[in-house]
């Protein structure tokens, strides 16, 4: 099934330009063979009724009394022929017949465009054209045939110039007017392209509609579409709205519980803090999937926004005189959200800063189909058996709570799915700083984002709440 308007209007072109150069091929050899034909049947009525005006009756048999002037009857089969054949006697004949004799009731004399066809002196075809006359009248009338003719080879010739001539204007014109369809298309199609380029733009969050240029075919269509987004942003107003006073309603609740939890014992204080904390994250979490199927895709430049996530993170580690590089191409952008871009490298910047001696590395390259983003600490690293095992949810390697540094490995989980919402991947290896790198590879064009699915409780994500790396673009 040909699912390409460009396609489907060229072939439909050069068939429409094939069946019309058909037709007028078959029209105009018709009218040129007919023309030509009819030449050629003129001029043997022609010599034929020049030979008939010199035919005289001399006793019992018929006289040619002056040959006609054309030099062609004189030669041996020189191309122009004629015969007068009597109901009784021999028949008189040109010299250039030579010793054939024209027969046209012969079984072997065919027709070839209503002319007899036979042999000629020199054993090409000869085209004959016959009329019976008589001289006087009544019973004493003299009846008589007067055969003339000519050789095939010159009709054959002058259909077949004129064929050939006609057969390469016509493929110009075959060439000519396929370019003009495909031009045709080509321009015809031009507003779908504007509308595409539009729609790249809306997609990526540069403009809010189709707007109202266009052709008028397509104007319906783009009306509706319009309307479609219209509605699609009152439906993420509200989801905006509603998970603003989601937040908003669990903060107050969430803070009084930590407050009345200080008054406990020391170990029912703890797990009752971190079951505070574990509502908190799984309330960040759910927020976070049900916005993510509804926004919309935005341009991001990624030496900003790192820049941004690097300065929530440096006075955090200040103390631990962790140093911190940016090594990011200054123009390079991806299409993804902010807030989910802020928030997949704001866990694997944390995650690398708990762990580093001293160092952390934020670098993005632009690869030739796709974007790479690497974070690289100097820490401990992870083994190569146990980089797989980290990217899922709960996953921990390090301490079971003691260590400040613990955590359930949400961070790593949560940016693997948001990479994967948006066609990437995220990958560990070993980094060139001796401790653990976490790549991220976007697509040059990154699709739009599906809903993530909704994590696990846990007890913590990392030492800042996950809401500040989704404020950080704001």
């Amino acid at each position: 099934m040909m699912r390409s308007l460009r396609l489907r209007l060229a072939i439909g072109a050069m068939i429409a330009i094939a069946f019309v150069l058909l037709m007028a091929w078959l029209s105009l050899s018709r009218l040129f063979t007919d023309y030509v034909v009819k030449q050629y049947r003129a001029e043997m009525a022609a010599i034929i009724d020049t030979i008939a005006a010199e035919v005289v009756v001399s006793g019992d048999r018929l006289v040619l009394e002056r040959d006609p002037a054309d030099p062609r009857f004189q030669l041996p089969a020189g191309g122009r022929y004629w015969q007068i054949s009597p109901t009784s006697g021999e028949p008189q004949r040109s010299r250039s017949l030579w010793d054939v004799v024209i027969d046209t009731q012969s079984p072997s004399a065919q027709l070839y465009q209503g002319f007899h066809d036979i042999e000629a002196p020199d054993g090409s075809p000869m085209l004959v054209h016959s009329q019976s006359l008589s001289l006087g009248d009544g019973p004493g009338a003299v009846r008589f045939t007067v055969h003339a003719g000519f050789s095939r080879r010159e009709l054959d010739d002058a259909l077949g110039a004129f064929h050939g001539r006609m057969r390469l204007m016509l493929l110009a014109m075959a060439a000519v007017l396929t370019g003009a369809a495909f031009l045709q298309g080509a321009i015809g199609l031009m507003p779908l392209r504007r509308l595409r380029e539009r729609a790249a733009a809306v997609r990526a969050g540069r403009e809010r509609d189709f707007g109202t240029a266009g052709p008028s075919e397509v104007q319906p269509l783009v009306s509706e579409i319009n309307m479609l987004l219209a509605e699609r942003e009152t439906a993420l107003a509200r989801a905006r709205a509603r998970a603003s006073d989601l937040a908003h309603g669990l903060k107050t609740p969430l803070t009084l519980l930590a407050q009345l939890a200080e008054s406990l014992p020391p170990e029912e204080r703890a797990v009752a803090l971190q079951q505070v904390d574990a509502v908190r994250q799984r309330a960040d979490r759910q927020l976070q999937a049900a916005r993510m199927g509804v926004e919309r895709m935005a341009a991001t430049t990624v030496a900003d926004l790192g820049a941004k996530v690097v300065g929530v993170l440096r006075p955090v580690t200040a103390e631990r005189g962790i140093a911190w590089e940016i090594d990011i191409e200054p123009t390079l952008s991806l299409d993804i959200d902010p807030a989910d871009f802020a928030e997949c490298i704001g866990n694997l910047l944390d995650n690398a800063s708990k762990w580093a001696r001293s160092r952390v590395r934020l670098g993005a390259r632009q690869a030739k189909d796709c974007v790479s983003i690497t974070v690289d600490d100097d820490g401990p690293g992870i083994a190569g058996k146990d980089r797989e095992r980290v990217l899922r949810r709960g996953a921990s390697l390090h301490g079971s709570g003691v260590d400040d540094r613990s955590g359930t490995g949400l961070g790593l989980a949560i940016s693997a799915d948001i990479a994967d919402a948006y066609g990437a991947t995220l990958s560990l290896s070993q980094s060139p700083l001796g401790g653990l790198r976490a790549a991220l590879t976007f697509p040059q064009k990154s699709r739009r984002p599906r809903s993530l699915s909704a994590a696990p409780m846990g007890l913590r994500i990392s030492r800042l709440p996950a809401c500040v790396f989704r404020d950080v673009w704001v």
